[in-house]
């Protein structure tokens, strides 16, 4: 029974985050050399990337590519925020270059993307490899999946184990509780293993069941690798320690001392009295030993969830993973402890070891709140970055949900609390604590989905990311071609126009008069007219546009060549919110 309960709790828990979507990008890209939708006039030989936060390239997926398809990238040199990327010269340099990146960010998701810059005039972009679109659907469904399972296999651990240390009535079986706990080592070990193999296919955009030795083995080494192989090392080392400490300790029966006393012969000799026991020294005794050597590995393995995600990117490192810990403490030992109360006690303990059992454990689930509530509230603030953040992000938005279900847990957490003070032990308390279980596990749900989204820190780097979000075409008329670029083509009036001028057969025209104008179609506005100022050596100009409002607009240049000889063309453009 205890083995069905225990699967059963992992699977809800489990579909809760199955509709969850891919995690985002948590670190941002915030600028590259050449700069984003720039025009160079001769081909570099290195482009850079800047990021918001430290990251790590993955092997073979960082390449820049010329404007023939060719790919002229050397050996990434990745350090810290800044990725180095040395070029060979292309074979046919002018034209529109792409820089397609993907890394892992320092809380180990992996962050995909592409920039653009052109030498001597735009053309068409370069195709971008496929890796950099997302994560494969096996890895996306894995690895909230994976997390939910650790999760829970935390909380097997630790609710059982504290009940058994402190809490459990005398004449219970203990094997159950035990079980559960072996459960959670094994569920715990699982999840650690499947996040070390889905780690190489976050990065590279790969299905699972591709990875190969090599990439195994260089998330092996890396930090996140070792981090969670020093997990693994805790895990077995707990399996080893924790079930004889929370056996029933053998009885043990005392046996006075006496001490004889010596009679003494004789008229009016003094009888001595015995001499005073020494004061016992506390020792640290075998089982002492066993328990402090448990309770350290379980923070030390606590800490490496942590460690491996949000908390260890920001600016306060100690004290994010500090909260971390105790929040994962507190969860696993309130849902934990819930989880023993419904599957093994609740049913089948006598009411007046109950009522010396509830009251106990109502204290300790309030102080387990207390603290999640504390923790949870340090990383928030932290992590958030804004009270906008609340309602602007995803990471905000699913934080507000999971402090709403938190509310109905407390509410029925105060109200078993009420039926214990009461002696109410019956079937009352039991639907309540069913609730407070039903609604725990939800919140676990949740947690499983929020390491995955962007925290609400991320999002105003991410509103400045830099990316190939320009616009590049090439127009042609009887008397000229144009190719033009417009970046970043977003609402407001800082996007630039830079132009290029050809007669039909190729060669440099040089322009008379220059003139750009934007109209929305829908709903349809007057057309704006810029002007456009010349560059040497003649055939370039330089403008810019305004979008007031999101739509389509068509763009009209209108060139002069000559006294007499004029020419338009015209195309559309889009710009979002």
């Amino acid at each position: 029974m205890t083995r069905v309960l225990a699967v059963l709790f992992v699977l809800l828990t489990s579909v809760l985050v199955l509709p969850a979507s891919p995690a985002s990008a948590h670190a941002a890209t915030v600028g590259s050399t050449p700069a984003p939708g720039s025009v160079i006039g001769a081909s570099p030989s290195e482009v850079t990337v800047t990021f918001s936060e430290p990251v790590t390239p993955v092997e073979g997926r960082v390449q820049v590519i010329a404007p023939d398809g060719e790919r002229i990238s050397g050996k990434v040199q990745g350090g810290g925020t800044v990725l180095r990327i040395p070029l060979r010269k292309a074979s046919k340099p002018l034209g529109t270059y792409l820089i397609s990146f993907r890394v892992i960010s320092a809380d180990s998701h992996p962050v995909g993307g592409a920039i653009t810059f052109s030498v001597g005039a735009p053309s068409a972009r370069p195709e971008e490899p496929a890796a950099t679109t997302g994560p494969h659907p096996s890895v996306a469904v894995a690895v909230p999946l994976l997390k939910t399972i650790g999760y829970a296999g935390v909380t097997l651990i630790v609710g059982p184990a504290l009940f058994l240390a402190f809490l459990w009535p005398p004449r219970r079986s203990r094997g159950g509780a035990l079980r559960m706990i072996r459960i959670g080592l094994a569920l715990t070990a699982a999840a650690t293993l499947g996040a070390l193999g889905s780690q190489a296919q976050q990065g590279s955009g790969a299905p699972l069941w591709t990875l190969t030795a090599d990439e195994f083995l260089e998330v092996v080494t890396s930090q996140y690798g070792l981090l969670l192989l020093g997990r693994l090392a805790i895990l077995g080392a707990l399996a080893v320690l924790l079930p004889p400490l929370l056996r029933r300790p053998p009885r043990t029966v005392s046996v006075p001392l006496t001490v004889p006393v010596p009679v003494l012969v004789g008229a009016g000799a003094p009888v001595p009295r015995p001499a005073p026991a020494p004061k016992p020294q506390p020792q640290l005794t075998p089982r002492k030993a066993r328990a402090w050597a448990v309770l350290g590995l379980g923070a030390a393995g606590l800490a490496t969830w942590p460690m491996t995600g949000h908390a260890i990117a920001v600016p306060l490192p100690a004290v994010t993973v500090t909260a971390g810990v105790v929040h994962m403490a507190a969860m696993a030992t309130w849902i934990g402890g819930l989880v023993t109360l419904t599957v093994f006690l609740l049913r089948g303990t006598h009411e007046r070891m109950l009522g010396v059992v509830l009251p106990v454990w109502s204290r300790w689930a309030a102080l387990a709140v207390i603290w999640l509530v504390m923790a949870g509230v340090v990383q928030s603030v932290i992590q958030l970055g804004s009270v906008p953040a609340l309602w602007r992000t995803d990471y905000g938005r699913l934080l507000l949900v999971k402090v709403g279900v938190l509310a109905v847990v407390l509410v029925a957490a105060a109200g078993a609390r009420r039926m214990v003070n009461r002696a109410r032990n019956g079937r009352g308390l039991r639907r309540t604590v069913l609730v407070e279980v039903v609604a725990s596990v939800l919140i676990l749900g949740l947690s499983s989905v929020l390491v995955q989204v962007d925290p609400g820190r991320s999002a105003a780097a991410n509103e400045k990311a830099v990316g190939g979000k320009g616009v590049s075409e090439t127009l042609t008329s009887d008397l000229y071609t144009v190719q033009f670029n417009i970046y970043p083509v977003e609402l407001g009036e800082w996007n630039t126009v830079h132009a290029f001028l050809y007669r039909p057969d190729g060669a440099p025209l040089q322009a008379e008069e220059w003139q750009v104008s934007a109209r929305l179609l829908d709903p349809p506005l007057e057309a704006v007219k810029q002007p456009m100022a010349g560059l040497l050596p003649g055939n370039q100009a330089l403008g810019s546009l305004t979008f007031p409002l999101a739509g389509t607009y068509e763009l009209v240049f209108t060139i002069r060549v000559s006294e007499i000889d004029r020419a338009s063309v015209k195309t559309t453009v889009t710009v979002g919110r």
